[in-house]
């Protein structure tokens, strides 16, 4: 059947069984947008108040459903608005399609009013992209781009089109998507060697990380950590694989991780690394790292094997596959003595206690875990409130604990916070957030109350931009530079101004009356705590350091 360029942009989505897009319209994707009118019933479009909002809505729809998260812009600044969420998910890995239009073919390479190269800028930090400017070229891009984001290493792709091809009449023809290619299972001599590698060690460690959770690998992970018992360490990404009150989960590793993670990897003779990549902030020194170990790492992505730490066996292969086949070559064990040397190290963990009358960030994400359900879906900004809640929020699943981990992004957490909410109606969604990160993208609450989203957001204001503010503290003579905050924002009434509730609190007390009337409101809501800028996120390892180094106090 013939259709235009904008209706069978529109037809691809449903193929790929696509329902909830965000974004925000212009000049360039009128006529994409005026075809959505037609498709409203089938597609749900959430206009955002800024494309970098779409983008990081579209990043945490994929990340809570498992979905690919699909995002609209024009082009230009519309286009160009985008780019930090897109290489926020291809960091992390998170499966999303941009679809961008461009100027007409006749005005590409003429500087014409809101031209931009979209693919050109974004081709470092997409897993593709295409330009397409040809009507023909326009469906099998498209597919392609859902296929390649979902193929192997998951990441963003983006299809940037001329506005003649959405326009343009052309033959469209159903079809079932593609399927997603996977990697060829190891070879059984390998995951032999590493069960005798198992069998052998007396201080087995994992250390996984976000591709376990991309392999859908939760349920084997936890049988293999049972069967052999071996203690297992995550990244940030990994939070929720193992639950926090599992006897063999040790916590987050590296910078902000636990004594005893950080500890074990020193100690431990063999280290399994799975679904993740020895980060910067995990292998803070690469040179000493798990230094006494036999390294073997399993990942999906062959460029990230031995890239950042040199590993003794390294493995290609999807998390899932790798763990099925080494499962049933494992035999049943029992490390009594590492039971000892890991307990020692736990007992060097410092419990966190407010200061008589202060309100304290552990005592805030307490509260919160325990006023609340096991499906809550937490969405964090980045600085130290995103290091406080991966270290006390009291994970339990996967793809509930959404955090830029790999760019590091302030203003995050708003936009992915709505993205999962869409995702998850009927579910509990908690943005915890400081008040730097917070200031630079509040515009989306506008998205929150036009979409009615009960979005909680837990505002920790210590007026200063924390974890800045604490290396200047530690590594800098508290030479305060740039780093307190004179706002002077009055959350309460900017909530109100919105259309949304705002409470304020300044004890936990008033937290927790202030939490549980946010529970019952059918908006978003938004609780500012007052807590003191000195409050620091312990422990820490300095940038190059290793476990000697680490501040507790």
């Amino acid at each position: 059947m013939k259709l235009n360029g904008s209706q069978i942009i529109l037809e691809v989505m449903l193929e790929h069984k696509v329902d909830t897009i965000f974004g925000y319209p212009g000049g360039t994707i009128l006529n994409v947008y005026d075809a959505l009118y037609d498709y409203k019933d089938k597609i749900h479009h959430v206009l955002t108040a800024h494309e970098q909002g779409a983008a990081h809505a579209a990043d945490g729809y994929a990340r809570a459903s498992g979905k690919t998260g699909v995002v609209f812009a024009t082009s230009g600044p519309g286009a160009t608005n985008l780019v930090t969420g897109i290489a926020t998910a291809f960091m992390d890995s998170i499966p999303m399609v941009a679809i961008t239009a461009n100027v007409g073919s006749n005005l590409i390479g003429r500087d014409a009013f809101q031209e931009i190269c979209i693919t050109g800028v974004t081709l470092p930090i997409t897993k593709h992209n295409f330009f397409v400017n040809h009507i023909e070229d326009l469906i099998p891009s498209l597919r392609a781009a859902f296929r390649i984001a979902n193929e192997g290493r998951k990441g963003p792709v983006l299809v940037d089109i001329t506005k003649d091809v959405t326009a343009a009449m052309y033959d469209y023809e159903p079809k079932r998507p593609e399927k997603i290619k996977k990697l060829k299972k190891p070879e059984t001599f390998v995951m032999e060697e590493v069960a005798l590698m198992i069998k052998t060690s007396k201080r087995p460690l994992i250390y996984f990380g976000g591709g376990v959770v991309a392999s859908g690998a939760t349920r084997e992970l936890v049988e293999l950590v049972e069967k052999a018992d071996i203690y297992a360490t995550h990244t940030i990404m990994g939070c929720g694989v193992l639950g926090y009150d599992h006897p063999k989960n040790l916590g987050m590793i590296g910078m902000h991780g636990k004594v005893a993670a950080n500890a074990a990897v020193q100690k431990a003779d063999l280290v399994i690394a799975l679904g993740t990549r020895f980060s910067d902030r995990v292998a803070l020194n690469t040179e000493t790292f798990a230094k006494d170990a036999i390294k073997v790492q399993i990942d999906i992505d062959q460029s990230e094997i031995n890239k950042n730490v040199h590993v003794d066996l390294g493995i290609c292969s999807e998390i899932k596959d790798a763990l099925k086949m080494l499962l049933p070559l494992v035999e049943t064990q029992k490390h009594s003595e590492w039971d000892e040397i890991i307990a020692k190290q736990k007992s060097r963990e410092k419990l966190v206690k407010a200061k008589a009358g202060n309100l304290h960030p552990s005592e805030i994400i307490n509260d919160i875990c325990d006023l609340t359900d096991k499906e809550t879906i937490y969405a964090t900004d980045v600085g130290q409130h995103q290091m406080w809640a991966a270290q006390y929020v009291k994970h339990n699943k996967t793809k509930q604990f959404i955090t830029s981990g790999g760019l590091g992004t302030m203003g995050f957490g708003y936009g992915a916070a709505i993205g999962a909410q869409m995702a998850f109606p009927k579910k509990r969604v908690i943005h915890i957030t400081g008040d730097g990160s917070f200031h630079m993208n509040m515009n989306e609450a506008s998205t929150a109350v036009s979409q009615e989203l009960p979005i909680i957001t837990v505002i920790m204001n210590n007026k200063v931009l924390g974890m800045v503010y604490q290396w200047q503290g530690v590594f800098y003579k508290k030479r305060y530079s740039q780093t307190t905050v004179k706002k002077g924002s009055d959350y309460v009434k900017l909530a109100e101004g919105f259309g949304a509730v705002g409470f304020r609190a300044t004890t936990r007390e008033e937290f927790q009356d202030a939490f549980k009337k946010a529970l019952k409101v059918k908006g978003p809501v938004w609780i500012e705590c007052l807590i003191d800028k000195e409050e620091r996120v312990l422990p820490m390892i300095p940038n190059g350091g290793t476990v000697e180094d680490i501040i507790i106090d």
